[in-house]
């Protein structure tokens, strides 16, 4: 199959499967934030971000070594999950060693304490169901992997009804949803995936693999503690100064934004398997160039489109109590835009196995990340974590574009790029400074989208043939 066919075979494949569970996202944050008050959706937030930087420290990140060793034609898969597991298990068992120290936590007005049990069953789900997601991917079960998508993404909706609607547990039924749904989405690729062949801590476990994937592995724990530092320490740091109503406030902003997410994150699965299974044939250049205009294009299009509309779209998706977040969505679209476009020159960090390069450049941004949250929340609260997050990302971005021309030169079309995010700070600064009124402003900010998007015309309208030709060929067939 060709390769340009393939992502886009998979792309849709991963679509399928995944675009279910983040529009579920969106449809239970309108739900949150309707049965939730503020001070306990910032709660449940702070956990769950909490235990999104737990997996990989606990885990040595060893799902995402799952996943880049599956990937491998000549790899030995029983080793690759059987370390994996173990990895996981054991992990988890010391990490429960520090559950006094847990209970001691506090940060302004709100106790950790109260939560750890909430906090290990979620890190414990969490961590299992990213170790099974990964393997099967990277084992070639696409499909699998997109059925398991749908089936989590109805299960969570289900248990986040019951929990929240029915039951009215707050933060407790919050996170035992999420918890639920994950220990039911590895008891089901256990069984269809009959993941249990590749378990033998006896037979499984071999040096030869073993040590490959944990080198490749550990330097990515201060990678993704990097990136948690720019992704969430804000969050953090605005409840320490502001307090935890304010948090939430400022949380729910990111939920606008995570309309980018959506789509990018679909076609990242697909690319990191094509990334990889191009990246050693002679037109790699070619082909990351052409796939990252088209990948750009499209993100900025979509970024420019929710930055005009992002009033009237918290106005309708958010509750009343978390109307003035919409100030800050303008910016954190900014933010998000250039953390998926980092995201793609990721993959040949990933292709290349060096992690460690991953982790340096990571690490400039989380340095200035924390360096412009200190000196801009005090003075603006949450305009000044939006900013330094923004800030850090663009950074990044800038840093793996110098930094991965010695591996494989993608070229950027700086004629439309340059102009396109121009405009994507143009539109920002006119929906926040309202220099014409809401509705004046709207008109201005949509405008300037729409030569975002005829800026990228060619390279969106590139998909086109790419999806037909998928579909035809599965309708012939």
């Amino acid at each position: 199959m060709d390769k340009y066919k393939k992502l886009a075979s998979n792309t849709i494949v991963f679509a399928i499967g995944t675009f279910s569970s983040k529009l579920l996202t969106l449809v239970l944050t309108f739900f949150y934030t309707r049965v939730m008050a503020t001070g306990d959706f910032g709660g449940a937030t702070l956990i769950q971000n909490a235990v999104n930087i737990l997996v990989p420290i606990v885990t040595l990140a060893v799902n995402s070594a799952a996943l880049r060793f599956a990937l491998d034609k000549n790899s030995d898969k029983k080793c690759v999950f059987s370390t994996g597991v173990a990895t996981t298990l054991i992990g988890f068992a010391v990490f429960c060693l520090f559950a006094p120290l847990v209970t001691r936590i506090t940060i302004n007005d709100f106790n950790f304490g109260q939560y750890t049990i909430l906090l290990y069953l979620m890190l414990l789900g969490s961590s299992l169901r990213q170790l099974c997601q990964q393997f099967v991917r990277g084992s070639g079960h696409v499909k699998l992997y997109a059925v398991d998508g749908v089936i989590a993404t109805a299960t969570s909706a289900g248990f986040t009804f019951l929990y929240l609607g029915a039951f009215h547990w707050g933060i407790y039924g919050y996170i035992l949803a999420i918890f639920t749904s994950d220990m039911l989405s590895v008891l089901f690729m256990f069984v269809a995936a009959k993941l249990w062949r590749y378990v033998s801590f006896k037979t499984g476990l071999k040096k030869n693999t073993v040590y490959p994937m944990l080198k490749y592995c550990i330097p990515l724990i201060p990678t993704i503690i990097l990136w948690w530092i720019i992704n969430v320490s804000d969050q953090y740091m605005v409840t320490y100064f502001n307090g935890v109503s304010v948090s939430g406030i400022y949380t729910s902003a990111y939920k606008i934004p995570n309309f980018v997410t959506i789509f990018a994150s679909i076609f990242i699965d697909a690319w990191q398997l094509s990334a990889v299974d191009e990246y050693d044939s002679n037109g790699k250049s070619e082909f990351f160039t052409k796939v990252f205009k088209t990948y750009s294009g499209a993100l900025l299009a979509v970024g420019a489109l929710l930055i005009a509309g992002s009033r009237i779209i918290t106005d309708l998706y958010l509750g009343a109590d978390y109307y003035d977040s919409w100030h800050y969505v303008p910016i954190l679209v900014i933010a998000t835009t250039f953390s998926n476009l980092v995201n793609f020159y990721a993959s040949v960090y990933m292709a290349e196995k060096k992690s460690m390069l991953s982790m340096v450049t990571a690490g400039t941004g989380a340095v200035l990340n924390i360096v412009l949250n200190f000196i801009l929340i005090p003075v603006m609260g949450p305009y000044g974590a939006a900013i330094a997050t923004a800030a850090s990302f663009v950074a990044v971005f800038i840093i793996r574009v110098l930094n991965t021309r010695k591996f494989v030169k993608i070229k950027i079309n700086y004629i439309t790029f340059i102009p396109s995010v121009a405009l994507l700070f143009a539109a920002a600064a006119v929906m926040i400074i309202e220099v014409a009124g809401q509705w004046g402003s709207f008109g201005i900010a949509l405008a300037l989208a729409a030569v975002v998007i005829l800026l990228n015309i060619k390279s969106l309208l590139a998909i086109i043939p790419l999806v037909f030709q998928r579909f035809f060929k599965k309708h012939k067939s």
